[in-house]
C-alpha cells in the first residue's frame, strides 16, 4: 500500500476507559455504537426456523430477499426508475472495499466522517480528500461518499444538497454514495434518501443501508445495496469471484426485518427518548449540542479540546468519542452514542449533574 492504516482510533480512547473504569459504580460506555437492546424476537425466529443451511448462498441473495429490499427501497425510500439490489456482509464490509472494487483513482468523503471512507481509499490506493457538503466545490474524482443521517454529527442532507452531489456526478461521470445507514432514525429532522432525487436516472448512484441499528441486527451482519444496475453488476462480479456472500439464515432474517416497521418505531422512540434525556445535563454543564437532528448520536463541544472533553467526561466514569477520530474539523467536539441502556443514560445524566454540584 501506498500509505499506511492510521492507528486504530479506539487504542488511543484506552487510557480514558480505564479511567472510567476505576468510577466506583462503574463505566458508563458511551462510545462505540453498538446497539444494546434485544434483536426482536421475529427476526431471532426467522433466524432459527433456517439454521438448517447446507447450501451455498447466493451472492446475489434469494429472489425473495431481493424482492423484499426493492419493495423498501420503494416505499421507503422513493426510488424509481430502474434499480437493482445487492445483500451485504454488513455495510462497513463496503465501505471498506468499494473503492478497490470500482479501482477508483481518487475518492473524495465528508470533512467530518467515519473513518472507513479513508480507510476503504488507503485498501485501494487511491488518492483522499475530505470535502465540505457543497458539491458545487468538489473537484473531480472516481468516487464520492455521501453520509445522511451523519455519523457522528446526526446532520441530514436537505434535498438541494443530494441535487447539487446528483448534478456534480452526471458532470463529471463520476460515482455517488449515499451511506444511509440511520435513515430511519428521525429526531428533529425528518432524513430522505438519494433515491428520492434522481428523477428515475439511478445511473452512477448508490445507496448502502444497514440493518444493524434499525433492527438490532450488528451481529448477523446484514445490509443492503441500492442503484444503478450496471454498478451492481460490476460490484456482484467482484463479490461472486471473493466468495462475499450473506449467509442464508441471515438473508430469512433479514426478509422478516424489512416486513416489519413497528419495531422500528420502537427503536427510534428509545433513542430518541435517551437524547433527550441527556441533553440538558450536557447542556448544563456547558456543552453546545450542534446537529444531532438525527441518528444515533449527540454531537456537541465546550469549544476545548475533544479530548479535554473525554477526560472530563471519564473522571466521573461516562467514556465518549473525541470528534478528532472523525477529522480535524471534529477537533473540539465529542460524539455521544445512545446505544446504551435507559437505566445506563439517566445515570450518566445524573453523574453529569452531580459532578456541576461540586
Amino acid at each position: 500500500m501506498r500509505k499506511q492504516l492510521p492507528d486504530f482510533p479506539w487504542d488511543a480512547l484506552a487510557p480514558y476507559a480505564e479511567i472510567a473504569r476505576k468510577h466506583p459504580e462503574g463505566a458508563i460506555d458511551l462510545s462505540v455504537g453498538t446497539p444494546v437492546d434485544s434483536t426482536p424476537e421475529f427476526i431471532q425466529d426467522a433466524l432459527a426456523s433456517n439454521s438448517n443451511s447446507p447450501r451455498y448462498p447466493l451472492t446475489a441473495g434469494t429472489p425473495e430477499l431481493r424482492s423484499a429490499i426493492s419493495h423498501w427501497a420503494k416505499s421507503k425510500l422513493g426510488a424509481t426508475g430502474d434499480f437493482d439490489v445487492l445483500p451485504l456482509i454488513g455495510s462497513k464490509e463496503l465501505v471498506a472495499w468499494l473503492p478497490t472494487f470500482l479501482q477508483s483513482k481518487k475518492v473524495i468523503f465528508p470533512e467530518v466522517a467515519y473513518p472507513t471512507y479513508l480507510v476503504g481509499a488507503i485498501l485501494a490506493e487511491s488518492e483522499s480528500l475530505a470535502v465540505g457538503i457543497d458539491a458545487g466545490d468538489w473537484p473531480k474524482a472516481d468516487l464520492a461518499w455521501i453520509n445522511s443521517p451523519s455519523n457522528p454529527t446526526g446532520r441530514v442532507h436537505s434535498g438541494p444538497e443530494y441535487k447539487s452531489a446528483i448534478n456534480w456526478a452526471r458532470k463529471s461521470g463520476s460515482v455517488l454514495i449515499s451511506d444511509e445507514c440511520y435513515f430511519e432514525f428521525a429526531d428533529t429532522t425528518e432524513p430522505t434518501s438519494i433515491l428520492k432525487y434522481t428523477d428515475g436516472d439511478n445511473t452512477n448512484i448508490l445507496a448502502v443501508h444497514s440493518l444493524s441499528k434499525r433492527s438490532s441486527m450488528a451481529g448477523y451482519r446484514a445490509a443492503f445495496l441500492i442503484g444503478d444496475p450496471l454498478l451492481i453488476a460490476e460490484i456482484r462480479e467482484v463479490r461472486k469471484h471473493a466468495g462475499m456472500m450473506v449467509a442464508l439464515p441471515v438473508q430469512h432474517a433479514m426478509i422478516a426485518a424489512l416486513g416489519d416497521d413497528k419495531h422500528v418505531e420502537q427503536q427510534r422512540a428509545r433513542y430518541n427518548a435517551r437524547r433527550a434525556a441527556l441533553k440538558p445535563a450536557l447542556i448544563r454543564a456547558g456543552f453546545r449540542i450542534d446537529e444531532s437532528a438525527a441518528g444515533l448520536y449527540i454531537w456537541c463541544t465546550r469549544n476545548e479540546s475533544a479530548w479535554e472533553s473525554v477526560k472530563w467526561l471519564s473522571e466521573i466514569g461516562i467514556i465518549a468519542t473525541p470528534g478528532i477520530f472523525y477529522g480535524e474539523k471534529g477537533s473540539s467536539h465529542i460524539r455521544i452514542a445512545m446505544t446504551a441502556t435507559d437505566q445506563e443514560i439517566q445515570s450518566a445524566a445524573k453523574r453529569i449533574e452531580s459532578a456541576l454540584q461540586k
